[in-house]
């Protein structure tokens, strides 16, 4: 009896050892495969605090919170298992899914740099009275689908080779952790005005210096973060679409960035990475304006 329980005993360290190993595993191909996303990770962080730009101060939290919970839900319930599913029955399908997001992203990008021309009527929706919060999350999300799809696809890449279970412990992974970085950076950022406020309220003077400091850089710290995130909309989605065509067999555009790229190459890796990323972004600008120019036309298309 007393031999048999230690050979389960034995049984039961062996597995407790397999486990943490297996573990150890996906801890490791999770860092190697959020390392391969941080390109998206920097530009998801970038695009979400402008979905607060004039919120009031009180409700930037809140609604911070039920973005990320709604990012979650995108990355857990929503792509995870499509991602897994395609990749098992048909991988082909991938690429031309990340297209249709790029294309979304180059899209939101145009709309957001025509805004630009359109100052005087962007103030006037800011002064019309408080912003629609579930329009708000809901539109975060949607972009967040988008990111988080590519964040997804990228780190699959890395294990496609493995065990479903590998697979599928690393991307939970990846998500529960690219998630936490992603919202609680926005939320820090999105606060630091409230601490200023409070070191404004301090009786030492280096003290009231430094919040007014942090009071007065915020705003236009966001307006430039804002500024990048419509930028990085661009950029990511153009790269998803020069990639994608030239797997589907358009090289034309890929190739011409290629040579552009190789043309730097003697001048550094980080010059080669500033001609990729500004021809991505053109590229980007060039279809979302096309999809905006082909949606304006449409009798469907309101504002």
């Amino acid at each position: 009896m007393a031999g048999g329980l230690f050979a389960l005993l034995d049984d039961v360290a062996l597995i407790a050892r397999t486990a943490a190993s297996s573990l150890d595993d996906v801890a490791a191909a999770a860092a190697k495969t959020s390392a391969k996303a941080a390109g998206v990770v920097v530009d998801d962080a970038a695009v979400t605090p402008r979905f607060v730009e004039g919120v009031t101060p009180a409700r930037e939290l809140p609604i911070i919170w039920r973005i990320t919970k709604g990012s979650l839900i995108n990355k857990i319930v929503i792509i995870l298992p499509i991602i897994l599913t395609l990749n098992a029955l048909a991988p082909w399908a991938l690429t031309p899914l990340l297209m249709v997001g790029g294309t979304y992203l180059c899209f939101e990008g145009a709309e957001k740099v025509l805004e630009l021309f359109h100052s005087e009527e962007h103030e006037a929706q800011e002064e019309a009275g408080v912003k629609d919060e579930d329009a708000l999350v809901r539109g975060a999300v949607t972009t967040d689908l988008i990111l988080s799809a590519e964040i997804m696809v990228i780190s699959l890449n890395e294990v496609a080779d493995q065990s479903f279970w590998m697979e599928l412990g690393v991307l939970l992974m990846v998500a529960l952790a690219i998630t936490a970085l992603v919202y609680g950076a926005v939320a820090i950022l999105v606060k630091v005005d409230d601490l200023g406020l409070r070191f404004q309220a301090k009786e030492s003077a280096s003290a009231q210096k430094f919040g007014s400091m942090l009071v007065k850089a915020m705003p236009k710290i966001l307006a430039t973060i804002s500024i990048i995130g419509m930028f990085a909309m661009l950029w990511v989605g153009g790269h998803i679409l020069l990639t994608g065509t030239d797997t589907l067999g358009w090289h034309t555009p890929h190739d011409i960035v290629h040579y552009l790229t190789h043309a730097v190459e003697h001048l550094g890796g980080f010059v080669e990475w500033i001609v990729e990323t500004i021809c991505s972004l053109i590229f980007g600008l060039i279809v979302g304006f096309i999809v905006v120019g082909i949606l304006h036309l449409l009798p469907l298309k309101k504002h």
